[in-house]
């Protein structure tokens, strides 16, 4: 794709799948659920373009990068040990680099933020604010409570049940779905009736994702499975416990957040409040902008990727 490099890098003890193109600043894009380096492939072309390089892996248990068996495996700090290692062996000349993130890989932003700040020029996240860590609020426990049994976060718990329900209707299918939901509101999973509505037609698919894109992402989870993927949320509150050193500290770096108004993580309990009325600034005391996109769903980067590139050049600009 348009001279697009691919590449196996070893780092953290696994072997890591990178695309990259493009000379300059590094800019590193970390994609999140259920998605693959290839969710970035507006970025990276235009960033590239730009005078930059774009650097955009596989995490840890998707696509072509390796997945450990063991859950345990994929916490915050396994992942962020890979990407300091990826760095180390990808960018040895570049002690800060730029890095850009969504969904899941947005909260291993700030997490990277968080323990390693003397690596990170400045931060462009999208879809998923810094949530700080708070000793009251399990994060499993507490969607559970506000959400109940069939919420997504709570059916992902379970290993095997959801790699098993998945797989009747085809891991292919059940990403394709996931990556169709274009509506701002809680996404429920109840058994036997995953997403609300027959399965035996096409995928209603968004207008920014071809047969191509959908035919790449559903063949790749087809090949490596769904495990790896789901163990993040298996370690959402493993995260949490691991989190409490860092008890009232702040992201020290740099950073704009930008988020559509249909995304379904904005009218989460608190969330509008938090972004909008001093929290998120009070724990992010370097947010230089929080912007919230009308009319634009949850695959921001992919819905409109000409603004989310403009923003995010003009942003990294001004640290040259």
């Amino acid at each position: 794709m348009e001279g697009i490099q691919h590449k196996t890098v070893r780092a953290n003890g696994i072997n890591m799948h990178i695309a990259e193109k493009g000379q300059g600043p590094v800019i590193l894009f970390l994609h999140g659920f259920p998605e693959l380096w290839y969710s970035w492939r507006h970025q990276i072309i235009g960033l590239a373009s730009l005078g930059y390089r774009a650097l955009a892996p596989d995490l840890r248990g998707y696509g072509g990068t390796d997945a450990p068996a063991s859950i345990e495996s994929y916490t915050c700090f396994h992942v962020v040990g890979d990407l300091i290692a990826l760095l180390d062996a990808v960018a040895p000349d570049q002690d800060k680099v730029f890095v850009v993130g969504h969904d899941w890989g947005a909260i291993i932003a700030w997490f990277l933020c968080l323990f390693r700040p003397d690596r990170v020029k400045a931060l462009f996240n999208l879809s998923v604010p810094f949530i700080p860590y708070n000793p009251k609020f399990k994060p499993v426990e507490t969607w559970q409570a506000f959400f109940g049994n069939d919420h997504y976060i709570v059916r992902f718990q379970e290993p095997g049940v959801m790699e098993a329900e998945f797989g009747e209707i085809g891991v292919g299918r059940a990403v394709l779905e996931l990556l169709s939901y274009r509506v701002p509101d809680p996404l429920y999973l109840p058994k036997g009736n995953l997403f609300g509505h027959p399965l035996d037609g096409p995928v209603d698919l968004p207008p920014w994702l071809s047969n191509q894109d959908a035919n790449y992402f559903a063949t790749q989870f087809e090949k490596t499975g769904i495990s790896g993927a789901l163990n993040y949320y298996r370690n959402f509150n493993r995260n949490w416990e691991l989190s409490a050193p860092w008890l009232r500290s702040q992201i020290k770096v740099p950073v704009k957040f930008v988020m559509g108004d249909r995304d379904l993580v904005y009218t989460m309990p608190g969330m509008k409040e938090y972004i909008h009325n001093g929290g998120f600034k009070r724990d992010v005391p370097f947010l230089e902008e929080a912007v919230v996109m009308k009319e634009v769903s949850h695959w921001i980067n992919e819905e409109i990727p000409h603004e989310i590139n403009k923003q995010m050049f003009d942003f990294f600009s001004k640290f040259h």
